[in-house]
């Protein structure tokens, strides 16, 4: 299991960190630049990330903007062979605008409200069929 955790606030990105690793591989992005480069060259390596955990307030290229453009990717490249990389989208923000710009204009697969706790993470994982030996 290959997970990308994109977030720009350092003690959010540690946080994530140390919470997901147990479950796999992660790589770290710390904007929405850094996040498409590291899509995009896990791809052309054949290490595709199953799941991403994308902020959605962040410089350069906010998440939302990311979320999209790897939708788009996805459509416009043959993945045929795997499925819909899982993005998680994580906020401070809890209000209905991002969720619905997320889940509907974006194709968001979950969205976490900071901070996030192990239970709440396991939980989103579980609701999207994402834990090790759940697939």
């Amino acid at each position: 299991m290959r997970f990308l955790i994109v977030e720009d606030d350092f003690v959010s990105r540690r946080v994530l960190h140390k919470l997901v690793s147990r479950y796999g591989e992660c790589d770290v992005a710390m904007n929405g630049k850094e996040a498409l480069e590291a899509y995009g060259l896990a791809n052309e390596e054949n290490l595709p990330y199953q799941t991403i955990l994308l902020d959605i307030c962040m410089p350069k290229v906010d998440g939302l903007k990311v979320l999209k453009r790897i939708r788009q990717t996805e459509k416009d490249e043959d993945h045929s062979d795997r499925t819909e990389t899982h993005i998680i989208m994580t906020t401070a923000m809890d209000d209905s605008k991002h969720v619905m710009k997320a889940y509907y204009e974006g194709g968001a697969s979950g969205y976490l409200t900071k901070p996030i706790t192990r239970p709440h993470l396991e939980a989103e994982f579980k609701k999207l069929n994402i834990l090790p030996g759940n697939n």
